[in-house]
């Protein structure tokens, strides 16, 4: 089962999910399924909204008895689907929603998982140091960028930690709501306080709206986003030198045989969404795939947690390295990090920094 912000706030980070997992089922599907059984993905709405996430929840576990359950949501819908798995002992996938620090060793919680490329503490770890380093010896004015849901603005205070603990000045730190019709006076605060440097960790329309609403009034600083499933076309669209993104999952300009393979599913089965925005979804189809083929039948939530505490997934280079967990850590051994931005000399996107490795302990 999928709890799934396919509409609402924050939508646009989620929504092609559910696109990039058919895809990848009926292909197997067609082929036999898993160890000769069909594989059935329920996909439910919560519209990034905590009672409807909920409601879903208990829908999943109760009417559809699903073995498994996918959360593809803000962080605000956490707390209550939770809830529901844990009471009803099924196994929690944050797919394509952001790592809550549940999931890190030395102690993971035993029923939550994340596949997701964007994970709260190590990208801040990475994201702060990468700042200080591109203005060595200048005066580093820092405004920090969140979404006013629990995960981005925790991650957000704790980067303010970091980047004081690096001697970095912060000067603002803005929270947007997660419907905001105008980022201006966010962007305004942040401007006026003289920022030269902006980090943003927030769903995608949150940190690129920031941006582009600093650009509008004439800020003329650079901008750190985390680098969710549209960065790669936003960075063509926008064409701005100042806007670097940086992240675990690698761009399909790598052109891998995996890119081309989704390119062209994509293609055949009609996708809505380019197939750029389609790798989340399908890292968490390649770790339902490798699970499922792990699990005896008749598969149960204990038989599938057995098989999620000893996953190892290769991505094909769709991340830097391995997907893998173990009894303690289901999160990754080893999350590589990669930053791009648009340069006008190349009249493309440009690799800053190429893949760089931090220890998950």
């Amino acid at each position: 089962g999928a709890n799934s912000a396919i509409t609402g706030p924050g939508s646009d980070t989620y929504a092609p999910l559910k696109e990039a997992i058919d895809i990848y089922f009926n292909a197997v599907n067609a082929k036999g399924g898993i160890n000769g059984h069909p594989v059935k993905v329920i996909f439910e709405d919560n519209a990034g909204e905590p009672s409807k996430a909920g409601a879903i929840a208990k829908k999943l576990v109760l009417e559809d008895k699903v073995i498994l359950m996918i959360l593809n949501s803000l962080s605000s819908t956490y707390a209550p689907v939770t809830q529901v798995t844990d009471q009803s002992n099924v196994p929690l996938l944050f797919g394509g929603a952001v790592c809550p620090p549940t999931v890190y060793p030395p102690k993971s919680d035993p029923n939550q998982y994340c596949s997701t490329a964007f994970g709260a503490r190590y990208d801040s770890q990475f994201a702060i140091p990468f700042i200080r380093k591109q203005e060595m010896g200048k005066k580093l004015k820092l405004g920090l960028v969140a979404m006013n849901i629990p995960v981005s603005r925790g991650e957000i205070d704790y980067a303010e930690e970091l980047a004081k603990a690096a001697g970095i000045n912060v000067v603002d730190k803005e929270a947007t709501p997660p419907p905001t019709p105008d980022y201006t006076p966010f962007a305004t605060k942040i401007k006026d306080a003289g920022a030269t440097w902006a980090y943003a960790w927030a769903p995608w329309g949150a940190e690129i709206k920031t941006f582009e609403a600093l650009r509008k009034i004439g800020w003329k600083g650079k901008y750190l986003a985390y680098a969710h499933i549209n960065a790669e076309d936003e960075l063509a669209r926008l064409k701005d030198d100042g806007l670097y993104v940086f992240g675990t999952n690698a761009f399909f300009a790598d052109k891998k045989p995996i890119h081309k393979a989704i390119e062209a599913a994509s293609k055949m089965a009609k996708g809505v969404y380019p197939y750029t925005q389609l790798t989340e979804g399908w890292i968490v189809a390649m770790a339902l795939e490798e699970i499922l083929k792990n699990t005896s039948w008749p598969p149960t939530p204990d038989k599938i947690r057995a098989a999620m505490n000893n996953l190892k997934v290769d991505t094909k280079g769709l991340k830097g390295g391995l997907l893998q967990w173990s009894a303690d850590n289901h999160f990754r051994a080893t999350t590589q990090y990669r930053v791009y931005k648009w340069s006008s000399k190349k009249g493309g996107i440009v690799i800053v920094q190429d893949w760089t490795p931090i220890q998950v302990k």
